[in-house]
């Protein structure tokens, strides 16, 4: 290279040039040859190092060479050279202007650094592209380990970066910013928030990747898609994107759906209300026309033997319906529902399931169906409650009684 500068600068000045003029002119010409043959080595050195990569992949079983081609982890590496080639040749280049290459030689130092950072970042996403593919790492908050080695390796790089254009030693320089700590913990708030909540998020096992969430408080109403260190995005069921700070998940109330959909049942608890006016006792007519009711049939017939029993042994005056024990239309409707539910195909009988009558009200006597549909997708379990609560709502009128309705133009009380 010194050679070739002494050249080109004798011939530039045996053509007359001023000695001044013939360094610039020479300068300018080591750069553009230099910079040239930097770029035909980087050209060469990715076409080079990409199609060796491409032919490991394809002879490989895993998948994980080819993520780092889509990270583009090759093409990073390509870049090395021709750095080291600019770092080692530069000086000479500008050797006549000192000034500029100080200027020039700390630049690539830090393009170094930038090269070094980008290097890992392609291999960090590599990681975590490959992890997710993994059954047991597709529910974890990969993205936030990541993001947090990459917020302190490009701090250490700025840090380093700073250091070698102010010509201070990089642990002098990082001592001197623990006075600024302060500042920093304010400027980085929501990032240590972030991260602390990851980390306890883990932990706890409280959200994963596909959980179905439900927080009232920003909206979201979905399946988690992405926890990274500084949001958590929920697609909700109308398919908008709702963004929620990781950190609000340990410091507000949340429900996780999770559980539920582990446990092989959604929960069905919906009531309807009974005039009371209309509950009354059954008379031997009534139960006799009750009889035909398959699913009650020999309910009615045990309960109707065990009553008689009772009633004679205590000399009960039958006369007066209220006198011994009896039957109302409305206990023989919670049985005939709590059968009927025992018996739907649709509700998982290992779970809690029961029909049960609830505290009275102004309107009346709410009866709660309790149970467990087997089915969790939202739209067969609307389908299901839908289909029981028809047939709930038809029922009523065989056992004599009403549901509740406010009539238009009354005011609820």
């Amino acid at each position: 290279m010194i050679d070739i500068k002494h050249f080109i600068y004798d011939y530039l000045v045996e053509k007359g040039i001023s000695q001044s003029t013939a360094e610039y002119l020479n300068m300018l010409i080591l750069l553009f040859a230099l910079l040239l043959f930097a770029f035909s080595i980087d050209y060469v050195t990715k076409r080079i190092l990409w199609r060796f990569s491409a032919g490991v992949a394809k002879r490989t079983k895993t998948n994980f060479d080819d993520i780092l081609l889509d990270n583009k982890l090759p093409r990073n590496i390509a870049h090395i050279i021709p750095l080291i080639i600019l770092i080692e040749f530069v000086p000479q280049v500008f050797s006549d202007f000192a000034y500029v290459e100080n200027i020039i030689e700390k630049t690539l130092k830090v393009i170094g650094i930038i090269l070094t950072l980008s290097i890992i970042r392609s291999m960090l996403k590599s990681i975590k592209d490959y992890l997710k593919t993994l059954p047991q790492y597709r529910d974890k908050p990969i993205d936030s380990y990541i993001q947090v080695f990459m917020i302190f390796a490009w701090l250490i790089g700025a840090f380093a970066g700073v250091a070698i254009f102010t010509g201070i030693s990089f642990f002098k320089f990082a001592t001197t910013l623990g006075a600024a700590s302060a500042i920093i913990i304010l400027i980085f708030k929501d990032t240590i928030l972030g991260f602390v909540a990851s980390i306890q998020v883990s932990i706890n096992d409280m959200v994963r990747i596909g959980d179905w969430i439900t927080f009232e408080k920003y909206g979201a109403d979905g399946d988690v898609v992405e926890i990274n260190l500084a949001t958590v995005k929920v697609q909700n069921f109308d398919m908008t994107i709702t963004t929620i700070p990781t950190y609000a998940l340990i410091s507000d109330s949340f429900k996780n759906w999770r559980g539920m959909l582990a446990s092989g049942g959604r929960r069905i608890k919906r009531s309807v209300i009974v005039k009371v006016s209309t509950i009354r006792f059954l008379t031997q007519d009534d139960i006799e026309q009750l009889k035909k009711i398959q699913l009650i049939s020999d309910y009615l017939t045990n309960t109707t033997e065990k009553i008689d029993t009772y009633n004679k042994e205590h000399g009960a005056d039958k006369s007066v319906l209220i006198n011994g024990i009896n039957m109302t239309n409305f206990g023989v409707f919670r049985k005939y529902l709590q059968t009927y539910i025992e018996h739907h195909s649709a509700i998982n009988k290992d779970m809690l399931l029961m029909v049960r009558q609830l505290e009275p009200t102004p309107q009346g006597i709410p009866m709660e169906i309790y149970a467990f549909s087997k089915d969790q997708r939202w739209e067969n379990y609307e389908y299901v409650i839908g289909d029981i609560f028809d047939h709930v709502l038809a029922a009523v009128s065989y056992f004599d009684l009403e549901i509740y309705e406010l009539a238009l133009g009354q005011k609820q009380s």
